[in-house]
């Protein structure tokens, strides 16, 4: 039987630890789901709650954000499984822009923070652009 020359050898070791982290990231994002779906759960019983209540607009607001942003989340992960373990960056997009709204209303006290915080809106909605252009999904 010959040997297996070093070359091969450090080949194996890579692939096999490859997929090893990909089993421990596997397992790891479905826990994430779970928790997430949990979460999910949680808030939409508490924005029922809330609509049954006498609750300010910017409360029921804040906690449909949320429940969005849980959501986006969820949809990440999915993705993630249906793509053949890959995260596309318009995701991370989406739920960066949702986290942005979210901050916006809850804490829209001082306007200089609030246009800081539309401007990364706009920034990341102009990334969303190109990521979406013909010239990058070519290549």
């Amino acid at each position: 039987m010959p040997k297996k020359s070093l070359e091969e050898h450090h080949s194996t070791f890579g692939k096999m630890a490859s997929e090893i982290f990909q089993w421990v990231l596997n397992a790891s994002l479905l826990v994430a789901g779970i928790l997430l779906s949990y979460s999910l759960f949680a808030e939409a019983y508490s924005l029922y709650e809330l609509l049954l209540g006498n609750s300010e607009k910017f409360q029921v607001v804040e906690h449909i954000v949320i429940f969005f942003l849980y959501f986006e989340f969820l949809a990440l992960i999915v993705k993630y499984f249906k793509s053949n373990y890959h995260f596309p960056l318009r995701y991370f997009l989406y739920i960066g822009i949702t986290a942005m709204v979210r901050l916006i209303i809850v804490d829209h006290s001082n306007a200089m923070h609030t246009l800081l915080f539309s401007l990364s809106i706009l920034v990341m909605i102009i990334a969303l652009y190109l990521v979406h252009s013909d010239r990058l999904q070519r290549s």
